[in-house]
């Protein structure tokens, strides 16, 4: 199993020229950045996207430090992109071309357009002139923002307000049979176009589901992206059960059943991108509720150094993973990032000399080294059945995706009292609920005590908007959270992302892990038999060292990372 690390923006494929290499090579000799001897290796290690993204991907020089020595070789300004670019700019080219000469227009006047570049070299800002048709102002942006700009602002979903007026314009697909009609159609189908293009933008705004909502005469469409719902469409009301005909036949369900809930899958491929999508429906006031959960194949996957452990809870918990056998539960809600630890704990178990096994629902990462089994209750395989087929395939680890009953749980259990690695989740609030849900399960409270060897609670907060950070001053109830919990001022002051078009105006880009580390010793193992209250045995934990959801938390809040808002709205508090 190779594990990439944090993800990076892909390089557009355009400035990838010989010409373009030469001198960013001849660039970075004279500012001293590389040795001569040092191009060649490099230069044959070279990606098609070019030289430049391959001396970034080695760490010879970072992307800010490339585009400074670009925009002074050419006299250019960098732009930031923390402003919005202006429709009627951006609309000068279309994305395809966009991509291929790595040029994004992002102001219009009367005598010329500024455009955002990779290459600023004379001969390029040439062509990008020719494309757009009106003289051009080059200015340099990073790798990293021209990336996201090109994603921004060229949206699959721009065009779906002509398919929308084409689907109006049938007034015979307002039948039912026209709508089943219309859901079979061919790929150009005004219908087939919205799903498509909303799926594709879903894909490249890093959604985890999109929402298809109908709401009286409309039908709103969101996007949860790190973790939030965020409003993204709002259609007429006549174009929702033809949407929801072609989502049902695409994932092989029933489109005549419209009362009861159902869920089905679909494989596609998206830009060149593998992805999986979960489908469930439900029946609401109004009509379907489409709810799209998107899995991404081609995302990469963490080590547990990359998740936002503090480095000596990711060293204690790598010993634990390493232990010969036992159990580690991973605890937290739905989207809390479970999944995503549970499979870097893999990435420190995958060798060959062990059997790895794991049963899912979903399986959301596949691997060729990994033995791993799809939950699929039509068939008969469960999470109990499937496991008890796991303990006869001389499994050394056992991953169980989640333990939902007490058949489950108890199997689980008894595996890892037999001289096997267990890793699983379960939904609780916090570490020490956790332990105490296998309880409530009717688990006895010494194999509990015997079986499990630690607890991981989890929460993803959102990180602050490094693109458009502001100070600001935080209100009383955040000053008296983060007080509580022994937080203190970050260095510099508090600041806050007041919203850009890299964040949708948010404030908040990608996330990053909350932990809380319970390790079950001897004497919480006493106070499990003991069945004690939730409190002392919480109370206990953090004398011997574990460090509470809020804490770490208040942690990431004096590092700058987020803010006291953000924490408080991601974990509860009260009562703790």
């Amino acid at each position: 199993m190779r594990f990439k690390g944090r993800p990076q923006p892909v390089a557009p494929p355009a400035p990838s020229t010989d010409a373009y290499d030469e001198r960013i090579a001849r660039l970075l000799v004279s500012a001293g950045r590389i040795e001569p001897y040092q191009l060649d290796a490099l230069r044959a290690g070279a990606p098609e996207s070019g030289l430049a993204a391959e001396l970034m991907r080695e760490g010879v020089v970072t992307d800010d430090v490339l585009t400074r020595l670009v925009a002074e070789n050419f006299g250019c300004e960098v732009v930031d992109f923390r402003d919005d670019p202006q429709p009627e700019a951006v609309a000068l080219l279309t994305r395809e071309r966009a991509q291929e000469l790595a040029a994004v227009p992002i102001a219009l006047t009367d005598d010329e357009v500024t455009v955002a570049l990779l290459d600023p070299s004379p001969e390029h800002v040439a062509l990008v002139a020719e494309a757009v048709g009106r003289p051009v102002r080059p200015v340099v942006a990073t790798y990293r923002s021209f990336f996201r700009a090109l994603e921004t602002e060229y949206k699959a979903t721009r065009e779906v307000g002509t398919h929308v007026r084409a689907f109006e314009a049938r007034d015979n697909l307002r039948r039912e049979a026209s709508v089943f009609e219309s859901a079979q159609a061919n790929e150009d189908a005004p219908v087939v176009q919205v799903v498509q293009k909303v799926i594709t933008q879903g894909l490249r705004d890093r959604a985890s589901d999109i929402h298809i909502e109908p709401s009286g005469e409309r039908v709103r469409v969101r996007f949860r992206i790190d973790g939030a719902l965020n409003d993204i469409l709002d259609l007429p009301g006549s174009i929702g059960p033809a949407l929801v005909s072609r989502i049902k036949i695409l994932g092989g369900m029933n489109i005549v059943e419209r009362r009861r809930p159902q869920d089905g899958q679909i494989s596609m491929s998206v830009e060149g991108r593998e992805v999986d999508i979960r489908v469930s429906t439900t029946s609401v006031i109004g009509g379907e509720k489409v709810v799209m959960r998107l899995l991404d194949k081609s995302r990469p996957l963490f080590q547990l150094a990359q998740l936002g452990m503090p480095l000596d809870t990711a060293d204690r918990f790598r010993s634990l993973v390493h232990q010969p056998y036992g159990m580690i539960v991973c605890a937290g809600p739905t989207g809390g990032g479970k999944t995503t630890t549970l499979y870097a704990s893999l990435g420190e178990l995958d060798t060959p000399e062990r059997n790895i096994m794991t049963i899912e629902d979903p399986v959301e990462y596949t691997f060729d080294s990994i033995n791993q089994i799809q939950i699929n209750e039509q068939a008969g395989i469960t999470f109990s059945g499937g496991l008890k087929s796991i303990l006869r395939q001389d499994p050394d680890v056992i991953l169980v995706g989640e333990i939902r009953d007490v058949d489950t749980a108890r199997i689980a259990v008894q595996s890892a009292l037999t001289g096997h690695m267990v890793l699983s989740s379960v939904h609780a609030t916090e570490a020490v609920s956790a332990l105490y849900r296998l309880l409530d399960m009717g688990i006895e409270a010494f194999l509990v005590a015997s079986s499990v060897s630690a607890v991981m609670a989890q929460r993803l907060v959102r990180r602050s908007c490094t693109s458009c950070l502001e100070p600001y001053d935080p209100t009383i109830e955040e000053l008296g959270f983060l007080h509580s919990f022994g937080g203190e001022e970050p260095v510099g002051g508090f600041t806050h992302g007041v919203g850009c078009h890299f964040c949708a105006h948010t404030g908040y880009l990608e996330r990053i892990g909350v932990y809380e580390l319970l390790t079950v010793t001897d004497e919480v193992r006493e106070l499990i038999v003991d069945r004690v209250p939730q409190d002392d045995m919480r109370k206990l934990a953090r004398s011997q060292g574990m460090r509470t959801l809020q804490e770490q938390g208040a942690r990431l809040v004096a590092e700058g990372i987020t803010t006291p808002a953000e924490v408080m709205r991601s974990i509860y508090v009260a009562g703790v």
